[in-house]
This record gives structure tokens, C-alpha cells and sequence, in this order.
């Protein structure tokens, strides 16, 4: 398939769509076949692990499970598996980048997450990128400094990380509860 041959899209199509989809940079991605059961798993643990540590001085703040919306522009929605937004909102969707993203990868989407996803969430500014491989219960743990990711740490066994976000937010994780 060439360049030419893509066909680029918008929000106001993507609202339009049936199944599971992301749009980054007008391009669609499909969100099927549904993840592993394993995947669901981890990312519920970590989720439950975010959301039971966090404490933040902007209230609201809170942790997201997919699938929920971050439209970050009219070409580019994506539903990262697990997030903390911190932003009142009444659409359908979050606006404002967040703190923290994790992605769980899985055989449809594993290539995207640390690709395409990774350079837009490193472009965004997300402060945090968590990637967990269900095969190897391994969790690569990134931090947006200058402008670029710098992996801190590959998680593999039962430890705690603690977290402070730009925002206020402090959070831990233990990774024996995940894995």
C-alpha cells in the first residue's frame, strides 16, 4: 500500500462508526478481535492498584479503564487501556493530556502500542507510559523527560514503584498484586 492510498478520517466520522476503533493522525486502527482474558486481568489489577494509591491535590483526577476516549485532536482518538485524566468533563471524551498512561499489549495491538502510540503519547506530553507484556509479566515503565522517553525500570517481580506526577498526583504500584 502506498502513502497516497491511505484514507484519512476525522472525529466526526470516527462518532459514526460501529465497533472498536482509534484514530491517530486520521488513520483507523481496529480494536478487534477483543483482548485475552489475561489482558482484562492486568489491566483491571493495575487499574485497581492506581486508583486505590491515588491522591491528588486537583480532585479530579481519577483513574480510566478502556474503553474510554482521549480525543487529542479531529484526527486522533485513542483509548489507552488504563489512565488518569484529570479533567471534569461533559462530552464524550477527555481533552486534556494525561498524567499516566498504561497499555497492556496484546497479539492485535502490541506493534501500535510501542510504535505509533508511543511516539504520540511521547509527543503529547504524557508523563508517564507504562507498557506490561502479559507473556513475560514484564512492565516497562517510561518517563517523559526533555521531550523524549527514558525507560526507568522493567518490572518483573513483586515490587513497589512509587510515582509523582507534574500535576500533584502521587501514586504506587505493587506488582506482585498485578502479576
Amino acid at each position: 500500500m502506498k502513502y497516497d492510498d491511505f484514507v484519512y478520517h476525522t472525529y466526526d466520522e470516527y462518532v459514526e462508526w460501529e465497533d472498536r476503533w482509534e484514530l491517530i493522525d486520521g488513520i483507523a486502527y481496529a480494536m478487534s478481535p477483543a483482548p485475552y482474558p489475561k489482558h482484562q486481568k492486568l489491566a483491571f489489577a493495575i487499574a485497581k492498584e492506581l486508583d486505590n494509591s491515588l491522591k491528588c491535590l486537583d480532585k479530579a483526577c481519577s483513574v480510566y479503564i478502556s474503553p474510554v476516549d482521549w480525543k487529542v485532536n479531529d484526527t486522533t482518538v485513542v483509548q489507552p487501556d488504563v489512565a488518569i485524566f484529570c479533567e471534569e468533563t461533559s462530552n464524550q471524551y477527555f481533552s486534556k493530556t494525561p498524567p499516566l498512561v498504561v497499555e497492556v499489549l496484546s497479539k492485535a495491538t502490541a506493534l501500535k502500542d510501542v510504535t505509533v502510540k508511543f511516539e504520540l503519547y511521547q509527543k503529547e506530553g504524557v508523563e508517564f507510559y507504562l507498557i506490561i507484556d502479559p507473556d513475560t509479566n514484564r512492565c516497562d515503565i517510561f518517563q517523559l523527560i526533555d521531550g523524549s522517553y527514558q525507560l526507568l525500570d522493567k518490572i518483573t517481580t513483586a515490587k513497589t514503584y512509587s510515582f509523582e506526577l507534574s500535576d500533584g498526583c502521587k501514586l504506587k504500584i505493587d506488582f506482585g498484586e498485578v502479576f
